[in-house]
Formats: structure tokens, sequence, C-alpha cells
């Protein structure tokens, strides 16, 4: 998992050691994790039925290579196994580690977020492209290309102070409210659980839960 640290120059990106994710849930916040205060201004996008029993929220950085394995190797699974079936809800909560993950969610949540998850799919497969290479920055302006960023609209996006305020804020409140310090970080009905869980671990305690 990916710690929070100082925050560093866009070429030298920030990237925690490996740790044993906690299997076992942190104790119960005192605000359900899914209340819009704690999403920030800009809100929750969620997928998933309304109505679905388990609300899976996570807080995690494009830059973080954590977070990037969970999302291309076992969020598929999960996408299939509960969210496409109604058992489930997911809103993934952007927690920047570096101004280079600040600027990635500000990308993705312009227009209102309408490409929100397409953005960060693309940011996340292709991480070794442009997270971890001389010109990040650049790296990712050619390939937001595919996601309609020209290159005036990629800047007057991150000239937006409103905007950056705006998604920091979302860190900051995860900092505060939960204590969240590393990414990813998993909240499974109100339940903590830090790191990328495995499938299979995943899998046994989403079954457990009620509903």
């Amino acid at each position: 998992m990916c710690p929070l640290g100082h925050l560093i120059t866009r070429r030298s990106l920030l990237v925690g050691a490996m740790l044993s994710p906690a299997l076992a849930p942190a104790l119960a916040q005192a605000a359900p994790i899914d209340d819009p205060a704690l999403a920030g201004p800009l809100g929750d996008i969620w997928i998933g039925s309304p109505e679905a029993q388990v609300t899976f929220i996570e807080y995690a950085a494009v830059t973080c290579t954590h977070c990037a394995a969970f999302h291309n190797e076992v969020w598929p699974g999960i996408k299939a196994r509960w969210i496409d079936t109604g058992r489930m809800r997911f809103a993934l909560r952007g927690y920047p580690l570096n101004p280079l993950d600040t600027a990635a969610f500000m990308l993705a949540r312009a227009e209102g977020g309408r490409n929100y998850y397409p953005i960060t799919d693309l940011l996340f497969e292709r991480q070794r492209s442009w997270a971890f290479v001389d010109k990040p920055l650049d790296a990712m302006r050619d390939l937001l290309r595919q996601a309609g960023f020209d290159r005036a609209r990629f800047d007057a996006v991150l000239a937006d102070q409103a905007l950056y305020d705006q998604v920091n804020r979302v860190q900051a409140g995860a900092m505060t409210d939960l204590s969240v310090r590393t990414t990813p970080t998993l909240f499974l009905n109100g339940d903590r659980y830090v790191g990328a869980l495995p499938a299979d671990v995943f899998d046994e305690i989403v079954r457990k839960l009620p509903g």
C-alpha cells in the first residue's frame, strides 16, 4: 500500500513499501462512510444499484502501484460478481499522494465527472507509461488525448483553482474524519480494510455481510 508522505515534485513520485493488508476491520466510524459530507464538495460518483445491500468505498491514488494492481487485477472480478449483479454499489474517492495525483483527479472530475471512471480506469491501466517517466505530466497529457483532452482543455482544467481545492478537500477530509493514511483504503459497509485485498479475501468478507 502507498502511505501519504510529504508533497513531492512531479519528477519524483511517492511509492510506499508493500505491507500486508489489515484483514480485520477497524472500529465503525462515527458517521456513515457514505455520508455525503465525507465525499467532499464534489460528491461521490456511484456505480451499481442504489438499492444494493453492500456499499464499497475506496480511497485510492492513481500513482499508487498497489491501487493500480487492485484495479487492474482484482476490480474487474468484483464488478462482475457483486456490482453488475446488484449486490454492491461502489464509489472511488481520490486520495492524492502528490501533485500528479491531484492533477489526475482534477482531470477525471472535469465536466462534472462525466468521464470519471473511464479516465481513472485508463490511468490505472496505463500507469507505468505515464506515472514513472521523466516527464509524467506530459505523458499524462498525451494519454488523455484518448479521453478528449486537447492541450488547451488539459491546461485549462489544471488551472482551475476551485477544482484543485475541491479535490484536495476530499483527501483532507479522509485524513481528519476517517484517519485514512494509506492507499488503497477500502470501506465495506463502513468497515475499514487497509491494503489491496486479494479477490478471495474480498469475496469472503462480502459474503459474510448482511443482505
